[in-house]
């Protein structure tokens, strides 16, 4: 229900059960939140029961909110405050600043992730390359990487906003958060076609079968070369099949290896 619409019909003071029905928030959920002072504490029936007012929902609608862009309980107290003083403009001012915070850690989880995921990349490639009869040996990749050690902990590859153009450019992408995630969704559905990987000096080649949609292929790499320009893509046609290859420098090779995979 739109509270605000419900809120203009509201001239009688509510019950925890109405609030709870209106906003979606459960009764145990309201006492809490009264508890902890995300509510100011509510007016009591003559017969003891919680009362609440019109300003109660649109309260509980800006916690929603704010729940919705990730802040915790106390984030939101902190917010509460500000929009007591019945001033917009101070809750936009820390509202701002909190999802600027957010979006800096979720592009360093993106990162971590996309570390983690080459990383499983190339354990899958080594596991398909050696397999003993007997017990784990030093070469099955059961026990150690492909260098023969045991791996260092991941290292986050930072995604950061494009800077100006200069010599070389910049290990960027100009993605948000959220678009990352469906780019690499598309990514990872065109390479379900992938036939084989073959290394190459600066990148990987993938072979693509039959079926794969060379229209999308073509699509994605110029949506890739857009956003993401330290990537170079080459789609080949020859008797070996389409194929796209991906080159980038040296330090951008985890993003090769988590987006495109690891030649086996």
């Amino acid at each position: 229900m739109n509270l605000k619409v419900y809120a203009s019909r509201v001239s009688t003071p509510l019950k925890i059960k109405q609030v709870a029905d209106a906003t979606g928030v459960s009764a145990a959920t309201l006492r809490y939140y009264e508890d902890i002072g995300l509510l100011p504490a509510s007016e009591r029936s003559a017969a003891g029961y919680r009362l609440y007012d019109e300003r109660t929902l649109d309260r509980l609608a800006f916690i929603a909110r704010a729940k919705q862009l990730g802040c915790s309980l106390g984030e939101i107290a902190g917010l509460a405050a500000a929009w007591d003083t019945g001033s917009c403009g101070p809750v936009q001012d820390r509202l701002r600043e909190l999802v600027g915070a957010k979006i800096a850690h979720a592009q360093h989880q993106i990162g971590e992730l996309l570390v983690f995921t080459a990383e499983l990349q190339r354990a899958a490639a080594r596991l398909d390359g050696h397999r003993p009869d007997g017990a784990c040996d030093d070469d099955c990749g059961c026990l150690a990487s492909a260098n023969g050690a045991v791996p260092p902990p991941p290292q986050a590859v930072a995604l950061t906003a494009k800077r100006p153009a200069a010599a070389a450019a910049p290990i960027a992408c100009t993605l948000t958060p959220a678009d990352i995630g469906g780019r690499i969704g598309d990514w990872g559905a065109l390479l379900a076609h992938a036939a084989g990987r073959e290394r190459l000096d600066e990148g990987v080649r993938v072979e693509f079968d039959d079926a794969a949609p060379v229209a999308e292929l073509m699509r994605l790499a110029a949506a890739e070369q857009d956003c993401c320009r330290f990537f170079r893509f080459a789609i080949t046609v020859d008797t070996r099949g389409v194929a796209l290859e991906v080159r980038a420098p040296a330090e951008a090779r985890v993003l090769v290896d988590s987006v495109f995979g690891v030649a086996a």
